[in-house]
């Protein structure tokens, strides 16, 4: 017999114009909920705002040389 855990998430309304929810709506992929498609975005930002900060520590320390650079 299989155990089942549920929880109850609590939703709430963002109000947004039509603009913005269909291009909110172009970024999500079959089935997706806003929330869904919202906190991989947000995950997104995350991750580049990390590599980001790198990739200046790096610079600052003059251990980072971009690509474009290289020859």
């Amino acid at each position: 017999m299989m155990n089942m855990i549920t929880m109850d998430i609590m939703a709430t309304t963002i109000a947004v114009s039509e603009g913005t929810r269909d291009k909110l709506k172009s970024y999500g992929r079959k089935g997706d909920t806003y929330d869904q498609i919202i906190s991989r975005l947000m995950e997104i930002v995350n991750r580049e705002t990390f590599l980001e900060e790198v990739y200046k520590r790096l610079a600052e320390k003059d251990q980072f040389v971009p690509l474009d650079e290289l020859k």
